[in-house]
């Protein structure tokens, strides 16, 4: 009697619905319009269906068409464009690279403690209500009669055409950062033979992981036998974790195996945060992506590199505190600039 007890219940609602006038479920039906103006009116709630949530643009990415057969462009188009290409984080944008799926070692670090204890140890007190420093202007004024120097801009500082990066004190937002890490390579066998070059290249590209960017002689030197035009030069630059996990090779496995290594001259930098250091030909084969296929290059022909360390500092003196929470050991008397 159980089992039967649903199907009489059933059967009994199918009979109460026929038994409803049909003219009145008629009349109550709306029509189409009224639906499309309930569904897709601006109200509070969303009123999306799942097809437009999963594919808004029309990509067809899941199999479904969305509302709106719109194809973006493969290419950028220019900033007035009506359809601009996906964004880069997007898995159909050209420009999509997947990952990271971990962090470096020394970026942790960085995150970790060298960031909060760089801020603790440059930290300057200014007292509440202390008046703003009055700066002189930077750059000079044309002085004279000449007519010739009335609404002409202003000079620049003596003895450069440039300015200087400001000193500005050192809060969570400013704190001194690694940019970009530049190896070059400088071939001195190229002049005589060309498939050094190719050396150059091989190893910079397979220390750095980065393309390398080949670059000529701009002029003929009869001395050192140099061409015009003669591939002579090479340079990889590496940002994002390839910057960290380079640096972290350099600090971990190649300075430690250099015989009597005294570290980086502290008198390098250009005052502006960019600090330079650089290997010979034979600590050069000593990194472990050139160790692990030594035979693959001509010893003779394995070039020596220069590292320019781009940091976000606005002096030399922040970058080198920088690179040796890092771990740079520094060597001689360091600038106080």
């Amino acid at each position: 009697m159980a089992s039967l007890a649903p199907r009489l219940i059933s059967r009994q609602c199918a009979h109460h619905i026929k038994s409803i006038d049909s003219t009145l479920l008629h009349n109550a039906r709306p029509s189409i319009a009224a639906l499309n103006a309930f569904l897709f009116s601006n109200r509070s709630f969303s009123t999306t269906t799942p097809t437009q949530r999963r594919d808004p643009g029309g990509h067809r990415r899941f199999g479904i068409p969305g509302r709106h057969q719109v194809r973006h462009p493969r290419y950028y188009r220019g900033p007035y464009h009506p359809h601009q290409p996906p964004h880069p984080s997007d898995p159909s944008s050209r420009l999509f690279i997947p990952g990271p799926f971990s962090s470096e070692r020394l970026w942790d670090h960085y995150m970790d403690t060298i960031s909060a204890d760089y801020m603790l140890l440059n930290y300057t007190h200014i007292p509440p209500n202390t008046p703003d420093v009055v700066r002189k202007d930077r750059l000079r004024k044309w002085e004279g009669d000449s007519p010739y120097f009335e609404n002409r801009p202003l000079r620049g500082p003596r003895g450069r055409n440039h300015l200087r990066l400001l000193n500005k004190p050192i809060t969570f937002r400013n704190i001194p950062r690694l940019e970009e890490i530049v190896f070059h390579c400088f071939s001195d066998a190229s002049t005589t033979s060309p498939l050094a070059i190719r050396v150059a290249i091989m190893v910079a590209q397979v220390i750095t992981g980065s393309k390398a960017t080949i670059h000529k002689a701009k002029k003929t030197v009869a001395t050192w036998g140099l061409k015009k035009d003669t591939e002579t030069a090479v340079t990889c630059r590496m940002t994002g974790p390839a910057m960290y996990r380079f640096l972290a090779t350099c600090i971990d496995i190649v300075m430690p195996r250099i015989k009597e290594y005294k570290g980086v001259k502290g008198s390098t930098g250009d005052r502006s945060g960019n600090l330079a250091f650089g290997f010979t030909p034979d600590v050069v084969a000593q990194f472990p992506e050139i160790e692990v296929n030594y035979d693959m290059y001509p010893s003779k022909m394995i070039p020596g590199c220069h590292i320019i360390c781009k940091t976000s500092a606005t002096n030399d003196k922040d970058a080198r505190m920088l690179l040796q929470a890092f771990g740079v050991p520094f060597y001689g008397k360091m600038k106080s600039y």
